[in-house]
């Protein structure tokens, strides 16, 4: 059964820096598109970055997605946190960067960032 599994979250001081792990059992995440969300306490799902089977890394603002070929799995850096930022992260795994989330084949659970001081 394939999983995805987020690791890396926490509590964090505003202006701090994390860095979440995506990993996966039972397919090569370097031969799938890569996307990471979130999602805060009543709002709707955000998608924050997304790799392409040919991509190795993306960055928009102060975010940075970038594969790790070593071990075959995905970060993502996120600096200079802020309150705002408190959510829920979360990694997909598909064919393609869609805009669609029913495009994206595996998702994991999540892992929470909290940033407060």
């Amino acid at each position: 059964q394939v999983q995805l599994v987020e690791s890396g979250g926490g509590l964090v001081q505003p202006g701090g820096s994390l860095r979440l792990t995506c990993a996966a059992s039972e397919i090569t995440l370097d031969s799938h598109a890569v996307a990471w969300f979130r999602q805060a306490p009543g709002k709707e799902r955000e998608r924050l970055l997304c790799i392409s089977k040919n991509m190795e890394a993306a960055m928009k603002g102060r975010f940075t997605m970038s594969r790790q070929k070593v071990d075959d799995t995905v970060y993502l850096q996120v600096n200079h946190l802020q309150p705002g930022d408190t959510a829920t992260y979360t990694c997909a795994a598909g064919q393609r960067c869609s805009d669609s989330d029913d495009s994206w084949t595996y998702w994991g659970q999540g892992t929470q960032v909290t940033v407060s001081f």
